[in-house]
């Protein structure tokens, strides 16, 4: 679900604006590598800075969090909400946006691509470290900084009904994998040629999927698949904010089948590349988890709150802002 923001009607014209800005080549390629000066030069601590958002509710409360901390620290920010990757990629690359929170392995993968072509082979991998380290050494010709990963971690995931784990007695896909039951999976139609998905439950957990059930990762629909018994697991994220009102639970990742999708910052090297910017954002990294994060999301998604207020009162729950 999208969080409900007062400039949601201002999203069109952010990225007309960013549009314009970037030149079409840009939004394919990027500037050329030789003319990227911000590389070479030392990291910026520019005092007014703009944090971007991709528009739905997790990157909306990163985005809010970010800005708090940032203007506890004695910058001045604000926050454009730009629904496109490749949009607000080569905006930050520009400095026209100068934060914003990101998915490790997903970035570095998507930063490969662009580098090396759609087909090139993914960098990311379950391991943090690897993933990391090319992550890092795709974004800094970019004259991008990544900063470091707390423990909120937003990657693929797997449910069941809760009925259904205790009948057969799961807890991770291992013991789904040992039990030998058919399974019935709600997923997006790509799932069957993902190696995190299909292929992937059946190379690493040995589970029998007799179907892939194309109602999407995570939809609604999916998931009254699985709580009506049409379908045996559904494929969504671990920050899922809903699984309770269906009657769900997660079985887990045990043997990491799933990429290192951690929450990280990424940074315009040249204008918020600091030591100043790196510690405020860093504080989140000491007391964000990917539960809290999944019970931020239910509080926009569920209980309808806007995504500023429930962000600041995080933060002061967790004695990061003053109340």
């Amino acid at each position: 679900m999208r969080a409900r923001r007062s400039w949601a009607k201002a999203r069109l014209a952010v990225a007309a604006g960013l549009l314009a800005a970037t030149s079409p080549t840009a939004c394919t390629t990027g500037p050329a590598l030789e003319n990227r000066g911000a590389v070479t030069a030392p990291p910026g601590d520019s005092r007014h800075l703009t944090i971007g958002t991709a528009g739905f509710t997790e990157s909306d409360l990163l985005a809010q969090m970010y800005a708090l901390l940032l203007d506890r620290a004695g910058y001045r920010t604000k926050i454009l909400s730009v629904t496109n990757r490749e949009l607000y990629e080569p905006a930050l690359e520009a400095g026209q946006i100068d934060v914003v929170p990101e998915y490790a392995a997903t970035f570095a993968d998507w930063l490969n691509a662009r580098a090396h072509g759609p087909d090139a082979p993914p960098v990311g991998s379950p391991d943090l470290a690897t993933t990391m380290k090319a992550l890092r050494a795709l974004a800094a010709p970019r004259g991008l900084t990544v900063l470091d990963p707390g423990r909120a971690v937003d990657q693929n995931a797997f449910a069941v009904t809760a009925a259904y784990a205790r009948r057969h007695r799961l807890k991770t896909l291992s013991d789904l994998g040992a039990a030998k039951l058919p399974v019935r999976l709600a997923a997006g139609d790509e799932c069957v040629q993902r190696p995190y998905c299909e292929p992937g439950l059946r190379k690493t957990y040995g589970i029998d999927i007799t179907a892939v059930d194309p109602k999407g990762v995570g939809t609604t629909q999916s998931k009254q698949a699985v709580q009506n018994g049409q379908d045996q697991m559904v494929l969504t994220t671990t920050t899922d904010a809903t699984l309770d009102a269906f009657g769900l639970v997660l079985l887990s990742d045990d043997r990491h089948l799933q990429n290192a999708d951690y929450i990280v910052p990424v940074v315009n090297r040249s204008r918020a590349g600091s030591e100043g910017v790196t510690r405020a954002l860093g504080a989140l990294n000491t007391v964000l988890t990917t539960a809290d994060l999944a019970r931020l999301n239910e509080r926009v998604d569920s209980w309808r709150r806007l995504a500023t207020d429930v962000a600041r009162d995080y933060l002061v729950s967790k004695g990061l802002l003053r109340p």
